[in-house]
């Protein structure tokens, strides 16, 4: 059931580079402000975002849904559907706080609607959850100075060929006091830095949208068949 229209977050959408479309749209589950969001921009997707909560920063189209019900009706519009079910069930602070148990655990009803959308899809969660590690990208990949790590569950067949994971004395460390500096050096300039705390850097999106483009160009002969 959509709660809300759609909507645009102009101040937000003015940060959005130009990029020149490759002609593919990407649903944008659990969108949150958009981290995700904007490296599939970078790769040249149009992006529609839907999440239960308003998103007043997220930069592309959104709609405020319930993120599962929405695609349930809509994700045959999008070439990909990419979703980011919520990662606290999962997180090492709340194993260490004892209270996973407050948190929705919704990789699993994740997966059983994306593998029955005959379509190419992406789920992200963190290390530790059940996610299928088909990729497991850090900052330091991207030449980005955060220690992120996130695990990527794909429908084809993804691949790496990144640089390895390499931590460094440089990196800037997640710390409540330094939270705009680690915002900034994810590359999530527009976000607040409470907003920042949930997202990805757009770095691995983007990486993973140019593997997808690619993918879903090859299969489109056998698509049409």
């Amino acid at each position: 059931m959509t709660l809300d229209t759609t909507q645009r977050s102009e101040p937000a959408a003015d940060q959005v580079p130009v990029q020149p479309w490759n002609g593919m749209t990407v649903l944008d589950l659990f969108c949150c402000a958009g981290g995700a969001g904007m490296g599939y921009h970078l790769a040249g997707f149009e992006v529609t975002g839907v999440d239960r909560e308003p998103q007043p920063n997220y930069p592309f189209a959104f709609v405020q849904a319930d993120a599962l019900e929405y695609a349930a009706e809509h994700a045959h519009r999008f070439d990909l559907v990419h979703a980011s079910p919520p990662c606290q069930h999962y997180a090492a602070v709340t194993r260490w706080r004892g209270s996973a148990e407050a948190h929705p655990n919704l990789i699993a009803p994740t997966r059983d609607l994306l593998t029955g959308l005959g379509r190419p899809w992406v789920m992200e969660n963190v290390p530790g959850s059940p996610v299928r590690p088909d990729l497991l990208l850090c900052g330091s990949m991207f030449g980005l100075k955060v220690r992120r790590h996130r695990l990527f569950e794909t429908s084809w067949h993804a691949f790496q060929l990144t640089a390895p994971c390499h931590h460094h004395r440089n990196q800037i460390p997640f710390a409540h006091k330094d939270e705009r500096a680690f915002a900034d050096a994810m590359g999530c300039t527009w976000m607040t830095n409470l907003e920042a705390r949930q997202a990805i850097p757009p770095a691995y999106t983007q990486h993973i949208g140019h593997q997808v483009a690619e993918h879903i160009t090859s299969a489109a002969p056998d698509l049409a068949a």
